[in-house]
C-alpha cells in the first residue's frame, strides 16, 4: 500500500472516478423499454442463469420455504438488525414534521407524502447482500410507501427472508440492467416504480443513471470506500481490520489511512499484511488496497482538510482525539467515532443505513433515509386581505422579469 506525506500528496488523490456511460447499457434499456418481459428474460437467462420458463416473481410458498433454508442464528441476526434499522428509521420519520403557519393573511403549509411504489435493488453477485434488503425496504415501509418491490439476481434464501422481514410486498429473482429497466419502464410482470434505490455494480449504476428522469433514484454510487483518521493512540489491528473490511468488497474499492503518527502508519502497514495473509477474500482485498494509501500529516487540521475534500463514504475516527475531532468534519456518508465503533456495525446492525454516497457524492448528499421515500409538498391558501398585500410585490417582480401574464394575474386581484 502506498505511503505519502501530506506535502507530497498529489491532486489525483482527490479526483473521482468517471462513470462510464456504457452504450451497451443504454441499448439493453431500450430493448427492455420496447420489448418488456421478452427482453428482460433474454438478459436474465444470459447473465443470471434464469431458466427458460422460470417466473420472475417469487411465490408466497417460495418465500416461506426460504425460512427453512436459513440457519437459526442467521434468522435471529436478521431480525435483530431489522429491529434496529426500523427503530432508527422511525426516529427519522418522527423528525419530519407537517405544519401550517399564517403570515399576514396567507396560510402556508407543508405535507409529508409517501411515494406510491419503490423498487429496491439488492446485489447478488460476488457477495449476496441480504443486509441491503433490510436497509432499502425497511425505511420505505416506515415512510408509508404503498408498495415496495425487491429485485435481486440469483436470489439467495437469506435475501428472500431479509426482504420478507423488511416488509417487501413483492420479490423478484431479477438483477442487472434488465431489473433496473423493468422497474423503470414497467413490464407485464414487473410494475413500474416511482423511484429505484440501492447499490449495484458498474452496470447497475450506469443503468440507474440512464433511467433517472423516467423514475427517481437515490444517488449514483460507485465502489465502496473507507477513510480512517487516526492518531498515535489508535489500535493498529482495529484500523487494519476496518480497512480490509471495505477492501474485500471489490477490487475497485478504496481504503485510506490519514494519520499524524509515523509509528502508527508502520504498525498499520504491518497489520494489513498480517491480517491479509489469513483473509479468505485476500485475492480481492489485496488488489483493492492498491487503490488507497497511507497519508502522513503534520496535524489533525490537515487530516480534516483531506477528509472533507475527499468526502469518503465511510469515515472512521480512531484514537483519543476522535471525540474532539468529530464535529470538525462535514463531508462523509456516515461517521464512526472511536475505536470500538467498527464500520461493519453500520453495514449490518447499528441501525443507520449502509446505502451511502460514494465517489465524492457525500459533498452534496447524505445516505439513504426515510426522506428518500417521501415528498415534501407545500401548499398555500390566501384570502382577499392576503392577496391584496402580496399582489403589488408579485406584480413588480413579474414586470422586472418581463412576464406580463404573471403581472396581470396579480394586478386583477389588486384591482378587485
Amino acid at each position: 500500500m502506498k505511503r505519502v506525506e501530506y506535502s507530497k500528496l498529489e491532486a489525483s488523490f482527490f479526483q473521482y472516478a468517471r462513470l462510464d456511460e456504457m452504450p451497451s447499457v443504454r441499448a439493453m434499456l431500450e430493448d427492455v423499454r420496447k420489448n418488456g418481459d421478452k427482453a428482460v428474460r433474454k438478459y436474465a437467462i444470459q447473465f443470471d442463469g434464469l431458466e427458460e420458463n422460470e417466473p420472475f416473481e417469487l411465490t408466497r410458498e417460495q418465500i416461506r420455504s426460504a425460512y427453512a433454508q436459513v440457519e437459526p442464528a442467521t434468522l435471529e441476526a436478521l431480525k435483530t438488525a431489522a429491529r434496529r434499522i426500523r427503530s432508527f428509521a422511525q426516529k427519522q420519520m418522527d423528525s419530519m414534521k407537517e405544519f401550517e403557519s399564517e403570515e399576514e393573511g396567507l396560510m402556508l403549509g407543508q405535507k409529508i407524502v409517501p411515494l406510491g411504489r419503490v423498487g429496491c435493488y439488492v446485489p447478488g453477485g460476488r457477495y449476496p447482500l441480504p443486509s441491503t434488503a433490510l436497509m432499502t425496504a425497511i425505511p420505505a415501509k416506515v415512510a408509508g410507501v404503498k408498495e415496495v418491490i425487491v429485485c435481486s439476481p440469483k436470489i439467495k434464501a437469506a435475501t428472500i427472508v431479509a426482504a420478507d422481514l423488511a416488509g417487501a410486498d413483492r420479490i423478484f429473482n431479477l438483477g442487472g440492467v434488465q431489473a433496473v429497466g423493468a422497474m423503470a419502464y414497467g413490464t407485464a410482470s414487473v410494475p413500474r416504480v416511482d423511484k429505484i434505490v440501492g447499490p449495484g455494480n458498474q452496470y447497475v449504476t450506469a443503468a440507474k443513471k440512464n433511467v433517472y428522469g423516467e423514475v427517481g433514484i437515490d444517488f449514483i454510487a460507485g465502489p465502496s470506500e473507507v477513510m480512517v483518521v487516526a492518531d498515535e493512540t489508535a489500535d493498529a489491528a482495529f484500523v487494519a481490520a476496518d480497512m480490509l473490511a471495505q477492501a474485500e468488497h471489490d477490487t475497485a474499492a478504496r481504503a485510506d489511512l490519514i494519520t499524524d503518527s509515523k509509528a502508527l502508519a508502520e504498525k498499520v502497514a504491518a497489520e494489513l499484511q498480517r491480517q491479509l495473509s489469513v483473509l479468505p477474500t485476500r485475492e480481492v482485498a489485496e488488489k483493492a488496497l492498491q487503490n488507497g494509501c497511507i497519508v502522513l500529516v503534520d496535524s489533525m487540521e490537515q487530516a480534516v482538510e483531506i477528509a472533507d475534500r475527499r468526502a469518503p463514504e465511510h469515515l472512521e475516527l480512531q484514537g483519543k482525539k476522535a471525540e474532539k475531532l468529530a464535529l470538525q468534519f462535514s463531508n462523509y456518508g456516515s461517521l464512526f467515532i472511536g475505536p470500538w465503533c467498527a464500520e461493519v456495525f453500520g453495514d449490518y446492525c447499528s441501525g443507520t443505513n449502509h446505502t451511502l454516497p460514494t465517489n465524492g457524492a457525500a459533498r452534496y448528499t447524505g445516505g439513504l433515509s426515510v426522506k428518500d421515500y417521501v415528498k415534501v409538498l407545500t401548499y398555500q391558501k390566501a384570502g382577499e386581505k392576503g392577496a391584496k398585500k402580496l399582489a403589488p410585490v408579485a406584480s413588480e417582480l413579474a414586470r422586472v422579469e418581463g412576464l406580463f401574464g404573471h403581472k396581470n394575474a396579480a394586478d386583477v386581484r389588486a384591482r378587485k
